[in-house]
């Protein structure tokens, strides 16, 4: 039984398939500190991103999206609900299992100059996934981030040098680079180009939608921007307080909006007028 399930939640294509997730944080107050409530930053969220695709999660600042790219990640607790990847309960696994797990997962987070360590040259940064997993060491390890820095835009020298040498554009690609170092199959990308100049944006979306065609990659893409969700997203999911409101095919969701709040997105993004 439990083997005709997994082969259900990996079948039809979906790689990533999320169940009525919840999560909670207390609220405290009085002298004491004592839990008077609860916070559902996440409320019985259910989705699916399958293999190669590019499922969009779009919502205001605090609606929970980075929270639920977390928490599938297991990154921060779950309060409820499950998460699957190619059919494996990923809240149910353990040790070694889990360890295995987290390399076919890996996140770019939205502020280059906090993800990466100051005190650590680019070429350690990149290399450090593969050193804990124990996939290369020595000259295959140097060999490894040449090819990854170079494959994102950089040059292998870039390795000997430290994150406050580069721009923001750049550090992100470094990040990129260390999120592909053991060549996952989903990338969670949260708000990876909020912190970065327009024109740098451009660049950053298209080094990810080549990176998916070399790769086969599937992204979970968080963002508040609709214009940069149209531009690299298959589908979409609206998130608003926790809950997702509305999800389809990325056009139709920008053509053909039903929620309201769907709508007040879309009207927020700037039209290209430059004569007005």
């Amino acid at each position: 039984m439990e083997g005709s399930q997994a082969s259900h939640r990996g079948g039809n294509g979906a790689l990533l398939q999320v169940e009525k997730l919840c999560v909670r944080f207390p609220q405290r107050g009085g002298l004491l500190r004592r839990v008077v409530g609860h916070v559902n930053a996440v409320d019985g969220a259910s989705f699916v991103v399958r293999r190669g695709e590019t499922l969009g999660l779009v919502g205001e600042s605090g609606c929970g999206k980075t929270t639920l790219g977390r928490a599938v990640l297991r990154l921060c607790s779950a309060s409820g609900g499950s998460v699957f990847f190619e059919g494996k309960d990923v809240f149910g696994l353990r040790g070694g299992a889990l360890r295995r797990l987290r390399r076919q997962m890996q996140i770019v987070f939205q502020d280059p100059g906090g993800s990466l360590n100051p005190r650590m040259k680019v070429g350690q940064i990149v290399g450090e996934p593969l050193v804990v997993h124990k996939l290369a060491r020595g000259a295959a390890l140097r060999g490894q981030v040449g090819e990854l820095l170079t494959q994102c835009g950089l040059w292998a020298g870039a390795a000997e040098r430290y994150p406050h040498e580069f721009s923001g554009g750049q550090r992100q690609r470094i990040a990129i680079a260390r999120a592909l170092a053991l060549r996952p199959k989903l990338i969670v990308c949260d708000e990876p180009t909020s912190a970065l100049d327009v024109s740098i944006q451009a660049q950053i979306l298209n080094l990810l939608k080549d990176l998916q065609d070399e790769l086969g990659l599937a992204y979970l893409f968080i963002s508040h921007d609709m214009a940069v969700i149209r531009h690299i997203c298959d589908r979409v999911a609206v998130m608003l307080k926790g809950r997702i409101v509305e999800m389809g095919e990325c056009e139709a969701i920008v053509e053909r909006p039903e929620h309201e709040y769907t709508r007040a997105l879309l009207a927020a993004v700037p039209e290209g007028l430059p004569k007005r």
